[in-house]
């Protein structure tokens, strides 16, 4: 078994020759990594951090916010190995089909690969992240395994759908990649991995169509050279922008950046809570509605009310997953309107209970959402970033129209009622909570003048340089990216396997 390499114990002028050089060691380098081992390939996977978490690494994150109030740029990230499922909640959900699709009412959307060029991947990834079988909106299934009943919604616009969740040996919820795996890289002989190992510049040979060596140091002073064939960046959404960007010396606005689009597009799911009230007269909903809830085998799951594809296409909304989070108490105004409506319905009442709902919004793409280099440097000399944060009432107006559509469903069926607690812009922002899913800053496209990336996640102009993770999706869903941004890892493996070969 080989050891995990800390680049602070080579020698300063160290030259690394290696097939594959791996820029990052979260989700999506470790992913890429373990799809390689034992193939013919030499990779080098570089991870700024180290197994735990370091404050003065951490600090490296830290940049400036403009806009709409957002988490500080070193607090939605993990600068360590495994990254950011080191924190994750490990919520799980494949992307629809319609996610993939142009949709002429959400500007910029398409990708250049369907849902089903995915799903020959989910399995591997499911395995990866440890969510049990595959289940999701085989809801027949999970219904039959959970402890009580769906709630009923007539024929509409949403159904119930359903998360998985992440879990370790030990029923420890979720896997965190770094501790789950560091052995598994360990083990592969064709695979050195390097902590503390931060690269601080991409350098491209004359003719500016391929990456000829990475700059790479220590905080401890220590400086050494990768040069590899090939080049995957997998910082994660924001890191893999100031990479690309601070690496200007024969590229002046940046590398990939000839069409001014590394860092545009930027975007995360809002995740506001308490934006509706839902009312079930029949008394307390499943438990799985409230909670997370173990099958008999071990998988755990969690009800959602998504929007159907044919809704979004007739309402022109986005993708949503709303969640019940907790019980709440209905004021007098609320009650009074719960018995009016179910004397109206001629339903029984008594017991009725009432649940307050969160949700996780799909954000419209937006060029003007972008991260930016400031004039600040941090402790290795590279700029650090600057996040200009949008978000559009027309986003809050489309979710909104969702709600509205359930709130009917539920009337329909005389199942319960429905309020929506947001009106104004100020409504929303005062429960504004966001997910930590950094997307579309390396936006994917086959037409260079849209994209960073092509659908095979090579840099538009470049020979040898791609990027993996969530920053490459064009558009973005409500589902959390964690397991799709795997999933196309794992198909950027199998690409690499033949064009390296």
């Amino acid at each position: 078994m080989t050891a995990l390499i800390d680049a602070r114990t080579l020698p300063t002028g160290t030259v690394l020759q290696t097939d594959l050089a791996i820029i990052g060691g979260g989700p999506a380098g470790i992913a890429l990594a373990l799809s390689l081992a034992g193939s013919k390939l030499n990779v080098v996977l570089l991870e700024s951090g180290g197994m735990n978490f370091d404050p003065a690494i951490q600090k490296m994150y830290s940049g400036a916010e403009t806009g709409v109030r957002y988490a500080p740029l070193d607090a939605g990230r993990l600068r360590q190995l495994g990254g950011g499922t080191n924190h994750w909640g490990g919520w799980c959900r494949p992307m629809d089909a319609i996610d993939f699709e142009a949709r002429d009412w959400v500007p910029h959307s398409g990708w250049p690969i369907s849902r089903k060029t995915l799903e020959p991947y989910f399995p591997r990834a499911q395995a990866l992240v440890e969510a049990g079988p595959w289940i999701y909106d085989q809801k027949g299934d999970a219904d039959n395994a959970a402890e009580g009943s769906v709630l009923p919604l007539s024929g509409g616009g949403l159904y119930t759908s359903w998360f998985q969740f992440s879990k370790m040996r030990g029923d420890i919820l979720p896997t965190q990649f770094g501790n789950r795996y560091q052995d598994d890289l360990k083990r592969a002989p064709n695979i050195k991995p390097l902590l503390h190992a931060n690269v601080t510049a991409i350098r491209l040979g004359a003719n500016t169509k391929q990456v000829e060596q990475l700059d790479a140091a220590t905080l401890t002073g220590k400086h050494f050279t990768v040069k590899p064939r090939f080049v995957v960046l997998a910082c994660g959404g924001i890191e893999n922008v100031r990479l690309l960007l601070a690496s200007n010396d024969v590229m002046k606005n940046g590398i990939g950046n000839q069409n001014d689009l590394v860092g545009r597009f930027f975007a995360d799911n809002p995740i506001p809570r308490d934006v509706a009230t839902v009312v079930n007269f029949a008394g307390p909903l499943a438990p799985f509605y409230g909670a997370n809830q173990n099958l008999p085998d071990g998988t755990i799951m969690r009800a959602t009310f998504a929007p159907t594809a044919q809704f979004c296409r007739s309402a022109r909304v986005g993708g949503s997953l709303s969640t019940i989070e907790q019980p709440a108490e209905l004021d007098e105004t609320g009650k009074t309107a719960v018995i009016t409506t179910a004397l109206a319905l001629g339903v029984e009442a008594s017991n009725a209970k009432a649940y307050s709902l969160g949700c996780g919004i799909e954000l419209m793409p937006d060029p003007e959402r972008r991260v930016t280099l400031s004039g600040e440097k941090d402790a290795l000399g590279l700029p650090r970033l600057k996040l200009n944060m949008r978000i559009a009432d027309e986003d809050f107006t489309r979710f909104n129209r969702t709600m509205t559509e359930l709130g009917r469903q539920l009337l329909a069926s005389k199942a319960g009622m429905l309020r929506i607690n947001c009106h104004t812009r100020e409504d929303w922002m005062t429960r504004m909570d966001w997910g930590h899913h950094h997307l579309g800053t390396t936006r994917m496209s086959a037409d260079p003048k849209q994209g960073v990336v092509d659908a095979d996640l090579l840099v538009h102009g470049m020979g040898n340089l791609y990027i993996a993770g969530s920053g490459t999706f064009p558009s973005y869903s409500a589902s959390n990216p964690t397991l799709n941004l795997v999933a196309l890892t794992l198909r950027l493996g199998d690409h690499l396997k033949k064009v390296m070969a």
